[in-house]
């Protein structure tokens, strides 16, 4: 049986990371993109090498559209099929509306929708001649309901969900199905601002009792890249507790 091959932005940390792991323990073979941290994605490729994983280290900046086109042909050279695109890269900024500077605003919707475009723009002439593939794209619960102090954050990330759905009914009738994860507080670096105050307090504020892990969304991850997905597209999966209903 052909081992099935996905390639996941920004997985040298958190919920990247997680997946990476997950795809590469359910016996997928992962490339994993990093931008700045070398030394990590280099250390996870090694350590999911030596469980006997296949594992590929590709460096990209997906806010340039030439290096995630370089990006993406590298991992057709080595893996020959890209069954599974996972647009996980991002960054935030928390920080009054009113402070927010011009450079703050392009670099979040550089990084978080058009880093989106570029990667789902790169892979769609392989999947659309194969007529199949997966698509999963990464927002936030804020941009489901919006944050107050992450404007420009929610903004690029409603933003993903719309484009989510609107490629759905595009890409459905070439055999292609999107889907976006919106997780909750997950306890990742980019939450990492959050004092052990705040933590506690959304913790009590989510009806589990608790703020998630990069695991669990990692499993919703595999999950709609598996056949579990298969007849969904269009979605947008929230793991976060009960948080957001």
């Amino acid at each position: 049986m052909r081992e099935k091959t996905v390639l996941i932005t920004g997985a040298s940390r958190g919920i990247g990371a997680a997946a990476a792991r997950e795809f590469a323990r359910a016996g997928w073979a992962v490339a994993v993109n990093y931008c700045r941290s070398e030394d990590r994605a280099h250390a996870l490729v090694e350590e999911l090498r030596r469980e006997g994983h296949t594992a590929l280290m590709v460096r990209a900046d997906v806010s340039d559209r030439t290096q995630v086109g370089e990006m993406v042909d590298n991992v057709l050279e080595n893996f020959c099929q890209l069954d599974t695109l996972v647009c996980n890269a991002g960054v935030g900024l928390t920080g009054m509306f009113c402070d927010m500077t011009q450079e703050q605003w392009r670099r979040l919707f550089a990084v978080n929708v058009e880093g989106t475009i570029h990667c789902i723009q790169a892979v769609l002439p392989h999947m659309v001649h194969r007529k199949a593939g997966k698509i999963i794209t990464l927002s936030s619960m804020w941009g489901v309901t919006g944050g107050s102090c992450e404007a420009g954050y929610s903004a690029t990330k409603g933003a993903v969900i719309a484009l989510t759905r609107a490629l759905a009914k595009e890409l459905g009738p070439s055999g292609i199905t999107v889907n976006c994860v919106a997780p909750g507080v997950i306890d990742t670096e980019m939450n990492g601002s959050l004092g052990p105050e705040d933590l506690a307090a959304l913790a009590e504020e989510t009806p589990l009792g608790r703020i998630g892990t990069p695991e669990e969304v990692a499993r919703v991850l595999l999950f709609l890249a598996g056949e579990g997905g298969d007849f969904l597209t269009g979605q947008v999966l929230q793991p976060n507790g009960g948080l957001v209903i």
